[in-house]
């Protein structure tokens, strides 16, 4: 059995700092306070000259809910374009409508002008309606994986869900845990939800540079970063479970 490892990076030294340390693939994004937001077209630029792994930004032009006016929803267009025009492996999208079922139409529209970029619906998922029934309005837009923490704050809570989302799912798309995931649960993540794909941020803070701090300010200046040795220990852990069950 082959198992991946997706980071999601919020800046171009956390994706650097992930691909050194073996990640399989970057999720891109910026806002992490608001759950992950489109990076600028810039470090989607500069990530995609510096990265050797696949590049899936987030396409998501706000935090908040994922019920997105006209306006919202043409920026999404227009950025899903970019992404590839730059030469993304792919794109990571979610929205939704009021009732809690998938928006079909607009997420298809999505799916058909990223084509031939794979597509990722994100944890959006997590605050659909019926779970079952969103997965089968998600495979049929022909998404290539689902993000979900099984509809609870972290995977792990949700790995019940997320099992029966495996097994209903039987190949037909990949069902990728996220929220939560470390090197001290990811092994009992793959042991309760029979995934082969793990998402994970892995961040940490990063302390300011700065040698002048204005105290007056009162406010934290660290930033969100990868850590690295995180990161290599979910990598073993996964390469180990690989070799204990070869293909």
């Amino acid at each position: 059995m082959s198992f991946k490892l997706e980071i999601c990076s919020f800046d171009l030294a956390s994706a650097l700092t992930a691909q050194d340390a073996g990640a399989h693939r970057i999720e891109l994004c910026a806002g992490p306070a608001e759950g992950g937001t489109t990076p600028g077209p810039g470090v989607i630029r500069a990530a995609r000259e510096r990265l050797h792994i696949d590049l899936y930004p987030i396409i998501r032009p706000r935090g908040g809910d994922f019920l997105y006016s006209d306006e919202e929803y043409d920026t999404m267009l227009k950025e899903v374009a970019w992404c590839k025009d730059v030469g993304c492996n792919g794109v990571v999208i979610g929205i939704l409508k009021a009732d809690g079922t998938i928006d079909k139409k607009r997420a298809a529209r999505l799916v058909d002008l990223a084509y031939p970029l794979g597509v990722t619906f994100h944890r959006a998922f997590d605050w659909a309606a019926n779970p079952f029934e969103a997965m089968e309005d998600i495979i049929s837009i022909g998404c290539e994986r689902i993000l979900t923490s099984g509809q609870r704050p972290a995977a792990i809570e949700g790995a019940t869900m997320i099992n029966e989302l495996v097994r209903q799912a039987d190949d037909r798309i990949v069902i990728m845990p996220g929220s939560g995931v470390r090197s001290e649960n990811i092994l009992q993540l793959l042991e309760k939800t029979d995934a082969n794909e793990f998402h994970t941020s892995a961040r940490t803070k990063k302390s300011s540079q700065m040698e002048f701090i204005n105290e007056a300010m009162k406010e934290d200046q660290s930033v969100v970063a990868a850590d690295g040795p995180e990161i290599e220990k979910m990598i073993g852990i996964l390469a180990a479970r690989e070799r204990q069950y070869p293909a």
